[in-house]
């Protein structure tokens, strides 16, 4: 089988390359774009072990701009990961970086699907799109993001559904929550949360601390993934992808503070705007069609981390 995974470089797109070249007989394509320049060297670690794979091929490429008709000859699966991130990043005229990679490219590879047919086009979406909810999220929900960057992976999903009724494309659609864990983003909040306590240096809290998240394991969360390879009835499926324990942002510095053994400063800051105050994902639907239990407390997942920001990033 062969799988093509754009935004392979990427922190998840990473390790689903690497789960997916566990499996007997499956060939990977990765493609990123290497979009934002401060992330080259951190995509370039992720990939030193895939670049070892005989069965894995890389492509440095912008999905708007190559023959993707050429990349997809023989593919039978494709994640479609690569997407500019970020909600804080979303708003002004860098909007634009939004609408180009995770609208246009999106729209240009379904395209180009309909003249290459494969088994499953597995789009990766994000609890971003739901904005801000009371309780348990269901695949149910009518969605109402609060950021461009929602808006823009909302877009793509409806891209997808428009292509999926028009041309029989056979969608999946994967809204991921709040994942974590080794190779997360410098940006994102652990990352800068474990940094900052190691270094001394102030942390930046925007609110009050008490937003609370549903926090995905990454290795949870490509599990999930994967079983969407070969999950049966799925095609047409929208399916949160969440952990199984919520926290706010006060308890997991607490809980950093107690595994690094050293006090964090922080900095409160005003909230930000696209920012839901909490997220909890209803994941039964993922329970029933792939099988998913997720593992990984947070604690341990935060041990993970601290120890990959360690040995690769200070």
């Amino acid at each position: 089988m062969k799988i093509l995974v754009t935004g392979a470089a990427g922190f998840i797109g990473s390790h689903l390359c690497e789960r997916l070249l566990e499996i007997n007989d499956v060939e990977v394509i990765g493609i990123d774009g290497f979009i934002i320049p401060s992330l080259n060297q951190t995509k370039l670690r992720n990939l030193r072990f895939l670049l070892t794979n005989p069965r894995f091929a890389f492509h440095q490429v912008d999905l708007r701009q190559t023959d993707l008709k050429q990349l997809l000859e023989g593919v039978d699966v494709i994640y479609h990961l690569a997407a500019i991130p970020g909600v804080r990043t979303s708003w002004g005229s860098d909007f634009q970086l939004y609408v180009d990679h995770n609208i246009v490219a999106t729209q240009l590879l379904l395209e180009v699907v309909r003249e290459c047919p494969v088994s499953k086009f597995i789009y990766i979406s994000t609890s971003s799109v739901y904005g801000e909810k009371a309780g348990k999220v269901a695949e149910t929900s009518i969605p109402t993001p609060l950021s461009p960057y929602g808006v823009s992976k909302l877009t793509g999903e409806y891209l997808c559904k428009v292509y999926q009724e028009s041309y029989g494309i056979p969608i999946v659609i994967l809204r991921y929550f709040t994942v974590f864990g080794p190779r997360q983003r410098s940006d994102m909040a652990f990352h800068r949360f474990i940094k900052g306590i190691i270094k001394g240096e102030p942390i930046q809290i925007y609110g009050n601390g008490l937003q609370t998240r549903d926090f995905t394991y990454v290795k949870d969360c490509v599990e999930a993934t994967v079983s969407a390879l070969d999950a049966k009835d799925v095609i047409g499926e929208v399916i949160n992808i969440g952990g199984f324990e919520r926290a706010s942002i006060l308890e997991v510095i607490s809980m950093l503070e107690n595994l690094l053994k050293q006090k964090a400063t922080l900095e409160f800051m005003d909230r930000q705007n696209g920012d839901p105050l909490n997220t909890w994902a209803d994941i039964s639907k993922a329970q029933r069609l792939l099988n998913y239990t997720p593992e990984c407390s947070l604690q341990e997942g935060l041990k993970q981390q601290t120890i990959d920001i360690c040995k690769n990033y200070l």
